[in-house]
């Protein structure tokens, strides 16, 4: 085998090692495989069910799921932030540059699966509990629509996003060495939305809002979704580091034509 082959080899093993692409796809697999059991939950129990929050039945599917997706929730924001710090990586300054490059690949596929799940909490599931309260009379605070919206895709969203801040905390020297305006803007941020539901929902009590959803207690949820935007900052950082992993020879051997 001649030496130019050899090269080749090698080169792609070390690409194939870097670049690992399966917990992207589990993670986009198992957002998707969640949405869609929600919206099927929805699709059969909503309106045959949903409609009278004192009948036994809205008791037994609505209530119940409301205090399973709080326990649900708080349990798996401490899990998964506990995780991150028992594992965290106690020798940051000696980390070798293929093992930090994987890193922040894999940062990528989290911030990937946390922007999936940022429009399936605020664009798909919020716009559709703008159709419910246009379209059903509620009778109280906790509407099936609001379920699935505020207590399971948000705290769902904040939970990944709460992850992928602490994975490069615990895992990459970038953001061990400080805190990352930028990505506390997006985390902190983005979970904004959840205690705004509180205000939100005041509102909605005293004031008849279901069919004004431009008011000014809505705007909360715009300005804290803008947030995200704070995404473009902590990939910035990403490339930044992966820039000086990479050098000036590998980038202009890149970009070579």
């Amino acid at each position: 085998m001649s030496t130019t082959k050899v090269e080749v080899s090698s080169a792609a093993a070390g690409a194939e090692r870097i670049l690992d692409t399966k917990p992207l796809l589990i993670g986009v697999g198992a957002l998707l495989a969640f949405v869609a059991f929600l919206r099927l939950y929805e699709q059969i129990f909503a309106w045959s069910d949903g409609l009278d929050s004192f009948a036994p039945e809205y008791q037994l599917y609505w209530m119940s799921l409301l205090q399973f997706a709080i326990l649900a929730s708080c349990l798996g924001a401490v899990g998964v932030v506990g995780y991150m710090w028992r594992t965290r990586d106690r020798d940051l300054a000696n980390l070798a540059a293929p093992t930090e490059m994987r890193r922040l690949i894999y940062l990528v596929q989290w911030l990937l699966v946390f922007a999936l799940a940022l429009y399936w909490g605020l664009s798909f599931f919020s716009e559709q509990t703008a159709v419910w309260h246009m379209t059903a009379v509620r009778d109280t605070d906790f509407t099936p629509s609001n379920i699935i919206t505020f207590y399971i895709s948000y705290p769902l969203f904040a939970i990944i996003g709460l992850g992928a801040f602490f994975y490069a905390r615990t895992r990459l020297p970038t953001f061990a060495r400080g805190y990352s305006l930028a990505f506390v803007v997006l985390v902190v941020g983005v979970f904004m939305t959840i205690p705004n539901v509180g205000f939100n929902e005041w509102g909605h009590t005293f004031w008849s809002m279901d069919e004004g959803f431009a008011g000014p207690l809505h705007w909360g949820f715009v300005f804290f979704g803008w947030m995200s935007l704070a995404t473009f900052g902590v990939v910035l950082l990403i490339l930044g580091r992966m820039s000086e992993l990479l050098g000036a020879d590998a980038l202009g051997k890149l970009y070579k034509r």
